[in-house]
């Protein structure tokens, strides 16, 4: 990750001292000082006052948190932007909620040429069923309309949306009076997103990094992809945050053309390279049929393409990665990066640090394979938070037992499996407390992780990802991406009261973290910082 244009402006010595600074350098520090974009040091207050006489700017914290910027690992800015300032469906409790949403923002945006929406669920509705093709046209005056589910893997259109597809009756993926997936959904979503205006799509990528920013996020990963985004969307996005400040952003273009990748100055080809879909839209490929569908989902790559990839990435020196949700895509993944292993030897499939997204429904076989090949897995906890527990959209989809296996956090870091979390938004929206929150209470007691792991993996973590081991972690050296925070006093939460009640004893040197009991306040962002530079302020940052 390098700095970017907007940020290479000269680089002012800080001191930041009566605070609270989360750093393994020094458990109970109250100081900083940042130069050049770097941390330079970090202490206890009589230390600080020996640097006060010279630094350009003296910050009192008074009593605020400082600790490393967050970086989410799994974003889609552009379709984020879109959501915040367009239709967003998410909290809509009931069908005829969402239709008067749809209504009301087609009567609105009257000189849209398609509109666009994201977010429906029905599977949280009573009515459990989503929106026909006749209540859209009705609803929107037979305009154009794209609406996403939650997942982003099937959604609903009006007729004239269809009209502007050619030959998507045709296609694998539509199915009449039901969502489009596959093919069908990717030429709608081609076609919707075609009609977004540059400077359209340019307002909806500063929308989403300035709320990013506003939540203590530092870095983005990008994943975007000819199935997902358009070239255009890509580049601009990277261009936009070399030229603009703002959080770094980190792409990842989801392609088996990795030439391709490499000239869009993507990190790799990775991100969302599906080998299967979601839960959601029963298009996630498993190994025995789901609850509720006679079928095992949907399979776009096999171990085979799995390993050509991998292989093709390890050689030119990228990252490779996969989407995969499905015991059946994790076996896939496997499969084909053992494959990849015996071609190339062990030591360079583990040098080059592939990753895949989402991960969910590993076993202990696939969890060891993650562990023996060094894949990062670049997980989602807000999915559990949102869908968890017997009664949730997984038990719905496949049963409470198979249910009660996805996400196993704990599973994966006694394996040694780096984790790097994100939001996956628009399908989870932005919240980094709130990831680290649902790591720490996950709805199967036996998959959480302790607040102090999963805050490594939703700042250090997400650096990993990209191959940057010396950042992430408020330390000398490392880059000055950091956040300041207002919240109560500093604790140390664990699954095992035992380990709970001995990090909290001062000799264990564990530095605190705000309490993310369930029902409390989260922390509010104050200020944001990338290499140095603020990128976001709070009233009272």
């Amino acid at each position: 990750m390098t700095e970017s244009t907007a940020l290479k402006s000269e680089h002012r010595t800080v001191l930041l001292r009566g605070g609270e600074v989360h750093s393994p350098a020094d458990p109970f520090a109250t100081a900083m000082v940042v130069e050049k974009g770097h941390v330079a040091w970090v202490g206890s207050e009589g230390a600080a006052d020996a640097f006060a006489p010279g630094v350009d700017e003296v910050v009192d914290l008074e009593g605020a948190l400082v600790t490393p910027a967050f970086t989410d690992a799994h974003v889609h800015t552009t379709a984020t932007g879109l959501a915040l300032t367009g239709l967003d469906l998410s909290s809509a409790a009931t069908l005829a909620e969402a239709a008067a949403l749809v209504r009301a923002h087609a009567r609105e945006r009257t000189a849209d040429r398609v509109l666009t929406g994201h977010g429906w669920d029905a599977s949280r509705w009573p009515e459990a069923r989503p929106p026909r093709r006749d209540e859209l046209d009705e609803l929107t005056g037979g305009r154009p309309l794209y609406l996403t589910r939650i997942d982003v893997h099937s959604a609903v259109v009006t007729t004239a949306m269809l009209d502007l597809v050619p030959g998507v009756r045709a296609m694998d993926g539509f199915r009449d009076g039901e969502p489009l997936t596959g093919d069908a959904h990717h030429a709608v979503r081609e076609a919707a997103y075609a009609a977004v205006s540059p400077a359209q799509r340019a307002d909806a990528q500063r929308a989403a990094l300035r709320r990013a920013a506003s939540l203590g996020i530092g870095t983005v990963h990008e994943c975007g992809g000819p199935r997902i985004s358009s070239e255009d969307d890509f580049t601009g996005l990277l261009e936009l945050a070399r030229n603009e400040p703002g959080p770094r952003v980190v792409g990842y273009w989801a392609d088996r053309d990795v030439e391709r990748a490499l000239g869009l100055g993507a990190a790799g080809a990775a991100g969302d390279l599906f080998v299967d879909g979601s839960l959601g839209s029963h298009t996630a490929c498993l190994h025995e049929p789901y609850a509720d569908a006679p079928h095992t989902g949907t399979a776009h790559l096999d171990a085979g393409d799995v390993a050509a990839h991998v292989v093709a990435c390890t050689e030119a020196g990228l990252q490779a990665g996969f989407h995969a949700i499905g015991d059946g895509a994790l076996t896939a993944v496997a499969d084909g990066l053992r494959a990849a292993a015996a071609k190339l030897g062990l030591a360079r499939v583990r040098a080059a640090r592939h990753r895949v997204e989402h991960a969910e429904m590993l076993t202990p076989e696939t969890v060891a394979a993650f562990a023996e090949f060094g894949l990062t897995a670049s997980v989602q906890p807000a999915f559990d938070a949102a869908w968890g527990g017997d009664d949730g959209m997984y038990a719905q989809r496949l049963g409470a037992d198979r249910a009660r296996t996805l996400n196993p956090y704990a599973a994966l870091l006694r394996a040694g499996v780096p984790l790097a979390f994100g939001s996956d938004s628009p399908v989870t929206p932005l919240d980094p407390w709130g990831t680290v929150r649902a790591a720490a209470f996950h709805r199967t007691p036996a998959h959480r992780v302790s607040v102090r792991a999963a805050f490594t993996a939703h700042t250090r973590g997400g650096w990993r990802a990209v191959g940057r081991d010396d950042a992430g972690v408020l330390v000398p050296g490392a880059p000055a991406d950091y956040a300041l925070w207002s919240t109560g006093a500093l604790v140390v939460q664990a699954p095992d009261d035992r380990v709970a009640r001995w990090s909290t004893d001062p000799r264990s040197g564990t530095p605190g973290l705000p309490d993310l009991t369930p029902g409390g306040e989260l922390p509010r962002c104050l200020r944001t910082v990338v290499a140095g530079h603020t990128v976001f302020e709070g009233p009272n940052g």
